[in-house]
């Protein structure tokens, strides 16, 4: 296993990221965002999860499982046909000196948890083999608040994509449009963010993020001028 690029550091922010094994797509039905959505938040947690034995068998909503304490902060998400994007606040644990942590805890267990289980899910679903994701996660180091309110931006318009193709080198054309899609858009956290009471709210923890939002924050506003700051 080689050293991480971005070392992961307690008690700071990232953005984790991942697409499918040569591009493939790793959700083909409403079936496969559930079973990630729901994983998103069953292994964000210290104990372990086996979701046939633990939600199925046991005949309860995922929703009801009793995680205990999260690993870490989830502030934002978004699910789309062949790739993910996660904002992360990491938590308390211990790191290891590759980068990894100890003991499988942390972030880096929640992804390593969430991504062993989709990807079991997956193959036995499709009967394929092999590896479904490209590889392990990335992750990019947010450093200032800039940053911050741009990958806020970033991660909730990246469904802009399946309505206008070029709006990451061209701009968006229609900011009407375009926010109308992303509102509705149910693979996402922005409709948690805008106030949605639905169990997939219990995913994030907005509290995390309330020292970079303002507090006349304005989604339908704000996300497009964030979009402004460069992160390359």
């Amino acid at each position: 296993m080689g050293i991480r690029k971005t070392t992961i550091i307690e008690g700071e922010y990232y953005h984790f990221y991942n697409r499918g094994n040569s591009k493939q797509s790793i959700f083909i039905d409403d079936q496969d965002y559930d079973r990630f959505i729901k994983l998103l938040f069953l292994c964000n947690s210290k104990r372990p999860i086996d979701f046939k034995k633990d939600v199925v068998d046991q005949k309860i909503d995922a929703w009801e499982f009793d995680r205990g304490e999260p690993l870490t902060s989830i502030c934002a998400w978004v699910l789309m046909p062949n790739h993910f994007h996660l904002y992360i606040k990491t938590g308390e644990t211990p790191i290891g000196i590759d980068g990894e942590n100890i003991n499988g805890n942390g972030a880096i267990g929640f992804m390593q948890k969430m991504g062993t289980a989709y990807a079991k899910y997956f193959n036995t679903k499709y009967d394929r083999t092999g590896s479904l994701f490209e590889g392990r996660f990335k992750s990019k180091h947010i450093l200032d608040d800039n940053q911050a309110r741009y990958l806020f931006s970033y991660i909730h318009l990246n469904p802009v994509k399946l309505i206008q193709s070029d709006w990451k080198e061209n701009g968006i054309k229609n900011r009407n449009k375009a926010f109308g899609f992303v509102k509705n858009y149910k693979y996402s956290s922005l409709t948690d963010w805008l106030g949605s009471t639905r169990k997939e709210s219990l995913i994030i923890n907005k509290g995390i993020l309330s020292n970079i939002l303002p507090e006349n924050f304005s989604p339908d506003n704000d996300i497009f001028q964030w979009l402004s700051y460069n992160d390359e």
